[in-house]
């Protein structure tokens, strides 16, 4: 069952997490490469308070991004600042999205995210939610996998394993986590169904391309699938 309610003092949460590694950097830190290839940390920052403004637009009915270029243009423009202006662009962002939140409406309403992919408003927030934690994780500054909330992370394997059920050529593959709980995912491509386990932390980072993207998993049946990004 998704609470929106729970998922947005979730986010909040995460963005103070995120404020506070952020806010540890300093100005040179910001140039430095993240763990994204071909972005600096300031390039993440960007894209994490677009992405909250974004979500606004959803939540307003409007449309997620004007352009998919002027998308990209607005991350490429805002990676170069300051960290104290990356700051309070987050704490901004994030409090216009917590205001748009705020606004009585139907969170059952079907809204349109980007690329025209639809969802239930009520999964706004978890999508806020895992954008704030693998972004932090992206960021390099001591935030792991594994330091990931065990919720969020039961979560949002749940969550790739149903986005990658619909993409093309993944063959049919069960996940286990080492605390049995499993998951299914894949069966678009032809080939042996693959059984992947490991500890939770390992199956999300492999899921969502990070990490060492699958190294520390055990696959039975077929190699482990290699995944397109996301």
């Amino acid at each position: 069952m998704i609470d929106h309610v729970r998922d947005l003092a979730s986010v909040h949460r995460a963005t103070e997490r995120f404020l506070s590694a952020a806010g540890a950097l300093d100005d040179a830190a910001v140039t430095a490469p993240s763990r994204l290839p071909g972005w600096t940390r300031g390039h993440v920052m960007a894209h994490v308070a677009r992405n909250a403004d974004a979500l606004v637009n959803v939540l307003a009915g409007r449309p997620m991004y004007v352009t998919a270029e002027a998308r990209d243009e607005d991350i490429e423009k805002g990676a170069g600042r300051s960290l104290a202006e990356h700051l309070a662009d987050l704490r901004d962002s994030a409090a216009r999205l917590r205001a748009q939140a705020a606004v009585p409406a139907d969170w059952d309403r079907t809204i349109t995210m980007r690329n025209g992919v639809t969802d239930r408003a009520a999964r706004v927030p978890f999508r806020r939610w895992i954008e704030l934690e693998l972004h932090l994780v992206d960021l390099g500054v001591g935030y792991e996998l594994q330091d990931l909330p065990e919720e969020f992370t039961g979560r949002e394997i749940e969550f790739l394993a149903e986005r990658w059920s619909t993409r093309p050529g993944i063959p049919a593959v069960t996940v286990v986590a080492d605390d049995g709980r499993r998951w299914h995912t894949g069966g678009t491509a032809e080939g042996a169904p693959v059984t992947v386990s490991g500890a939770p932390a390992d199956l999300l980072g492999w899921l969502a391309g990070r990490g060492d993207k699958g190294a520390a998993l055990g696959t039975s049946g077929a190699p482990l699938p290699a995944l397109p990004p996301l």
